[in-house]
């Protein structure tokens, strides 16, 4: 077990999560149950999971077993999910968390996000995010893909302040503005596709840092992360692949390696508002057990 996984940030309403650790977009229930089993074998503290992805029966499933198989109990995991953008709303959110809860097969979770701010419904969505805060089944709430103008519409309306906000995030797309404004509200920025897909894996760049280390690119892309600050996500659903993306703590990148990975931003989003899926389950992904493929 890396002891590292335990390193954690603190939030701002005081809860400990761990910095690096796993999320399960684009698997499907059987894959994230694999992968989440994996994942707590081998020391990972944290799983990132969204009822829009399809699997929260898959990751409910891996996280009762990895339990089982590990010695570990509910509190040792630090586990999120998302609203879907269907749901969205405050009587609609109250309605449809206690079937995601039911799917993770857990009372509560401990970090809870608005998927996207879909216009018209998000300030309604955050309200019913601070009663589920209250109530305690949520042990910390956030956003992700908010923007800066959106951020400050939650801030000025809501009573709660977000603790997150999960963004694409990689050396391509750093998104500087939204970084900046979250480190001076005291919002922690976090990873989603941290590794940015083959573009940015492919990078000679990245690729001759990485020969200086004697790590792969995608190790020095987390390093990267951590030393930032920033919470990452890596996903895989490999069980190698999941080990080599936690061994990223025997090793620190200078200064020169970090400005120059900070050089390489294009602000080159993969996804954004006018592309997302929000009226459906756009991978087609079966939310009941029965209907998994093993």
């Amino acid at each position: 077990m890396n002891l590292k996984l335990d390193s954690t940030v603190t939030l701002n309403n005081g809860v400990k999560m761990p910095q690096l650790g796993m999320g399960v977009w684009k698997v499907n229930n059987s894959g994230a149950a694999q992968s989440v089993e994996w994942a707590l074998k081998h020391g990972y503290k944290a799983i990132d999971t969204a009822k829009q992805y399809g699997n929260e029966p898959g990751v409910g499933k891996g996280l009762q077993q990895g339990f089982a198989d590990n010695g570990l109990k509910r509190e040792d995991i630090f586990l999120t999910t998302k609203i879907f953008n269907g749901d969205q709303g405050y009587q609609s959110v109250l309605d449809n968390f206690e079937g995601q809860l039911k799917d993770l097969q857990t009372d509560y979770v401990d970090l809870l996000l608005i998927h996207w701010p879909v216009d018209g419904t998000y300030l309604d969505t955050w309200r019913a995010l601070e009663t589920i805060y209250k109530s305690g089944k949520a042990r910390a709430i956030g956003v992700s893909n908010f923007n800066i103008e959106r951020l400050q519409d939650i801030l000025k309306h809501g009573s709660i302040k977000p603790a997150v906000n999960q963004m694409e995030f990689h050396p391509l797309c750093q998104e500087v503005d939204i970084k900046n404004f979250c480190d001076e509200h005291d919002i922690y920025l976090e990873a989603w596709s941290p590794l940015g897909g083959g573009s940015v894996l492919k990078d000679p760049r990245l690729q001759q840092i990485a020969d200086k280390y004697n790590k792969s690119v995608a190790q020095v892309i987390l390093r990267w992360d951590l030393q930032r600050g920033i919470i990452t996500i890596p996903k895989s659903v490999h069980e190698e692949r999941i080990v080599q993306n936690a061994d990223v703590y025997d090793f620190e990148l200078n200064e020169d390696d970090i400005e120059e990975i900070n050089g390489l931003d294009t602000d080159k989003r993969s996804l954004w508002y006018g592309d997302f899926f929000w009226s459906g389950n756009p991978d087609g992904y079966k939310d009941s057990v029965e209907d998994w493929k093993d």
